[in-house]
């Protein structure tokens, strides 16, 4: 739950990413540890650690950028 992770739909398990919050320009370094289907317009789900950090609790949603720092190997345990 406080861990720097987040569900993305395609990019492989173990992969690192940063995401910015476009309303306030904080940024957190996630590894994308779970898949999912998300709900349409929304781009990646963020672990609650990482929300906080990117200060979106509140509002649950916010504009994001993307930066694929890395990518994994596709095993959920990497």
């Amino acid at each position: 739950m406080n861990a720097m992770t987040a569900c993305h739909p395609t990019l492989p398990f173990g992969s690192k990413v940063r995401v910015v919050n476009l309303d306030n320009h904080r940024s957190v370094v996630v590894r994308i540890t779970d898949r999912g289907d998300l709900i349409k317009g929304r781009v990646i789900d963020l672990s609650y650690g990482a929300a906080k950090q990117l200060a979106i609790l509140q509002p649950g949603i916010a504009p994001v950028k993307l930066e694929v720092l890395s990518l994994g190997d596709s095993h959920p345990n990497k």
